[in-house]
């Protein structure tokens, strides 16, 4: 597979000239922060720049965010273009994402979640609160078993709202905390990297309007390789 050939370096799922979809790491930013470590949105623009000297500092849309813990795909814009149809998209809920959970504790086989959560920008931290409580922003997303392994459950999950931490603090809510997701409930030790992954992606091309639909696989890796 294609990557960026940076450091850290990123796989490439698919590049034209209107679109670049990555498979991001977890434990990498999507952008740069505080912090300065290494982000999606720079690194790739490093590959850009890198692939085609001549062109100049290279346009590059942040399209969506996923956070810094989560991996799977990432989708950003090459044009200016690209980037208005894509979150036109998004914002018309005709890209679909799925996503993928490694959680604790006893889900049913199917179901749907609609709490109303509020973000705490100074500790980060999001919680569930009253739906009266000012700022509160309402989350739905419905999930679906797909197997049971030693205690652990893999799901799968499709967002109806696009909210920060969402699927993170809706699961925990419910008594499913996602693996190795200390901040929200995991038993598992402290760490950066949490069994969360966007592993599919459905979108109209910005250009040529013909559905596209990309795909990754989990890593050989705790805890997905015990499904």
């Amino acid at each position: 597979m294609k990557t960026t050939q940076t450091t850290p370096d990123i796989p490439i799922v698919f590049e034209d000239q209107h679109l670049l979809i990555v498979n991001k790491p977890a434990n990498m930013l999507s952008q740069e922060d505080h912090t300065g470590d290494p982000d999606v949105l720079n690194l790739c623009k490093e590959y850009l720049a890198r692939s085609n000297p001549r062109s100049g500092i290279p346009f590059l849309g942040l399209v969506h965010r996923l956070d810094r813990p989560v991996s799977g795909l990432m989708l950003l814009a090459k044009t200016g273009r690209a980037a208005q149809n894509l979150s036109k998209q998004i914002h018309d809920r005709t890209i679909q994402k799925t996503y993928q959970a490694v959680v604790e504790g006893n889900p049913p086989p199917n179901g749907v979640l609609t709490h109303h959560l509020f973000k705490d920008r100074d500790k980060n931290m999001v919680s569930v609160v009253a739906a009266d409580l000012k700022k509160a922003k309402e989350a739905t997303l419905s999930f679906a078993k797909i197997a049971e392994s030693g205690g652990l459950n893999l799901l799968s999950i499709h967002l109806q709202t696009g909210r920060p931490h969402q699927i993170r603090v809706q699961l925990a809510e419910e008594g499913y905390p996602i693996w190795g997701d200390y901040r929200y409930g995991s038993d598992q030790p402290d760490g950066r990297d949490i069994a969360l992954r966007a592993v599919e992606l459905i979108l109209n091309h910005p250009s040529l309007g013909e559905q596209m639909q990309f795909e990754v696989t989990a890593p050989d890796e705790e805890p997905w390789s015990r499904f």
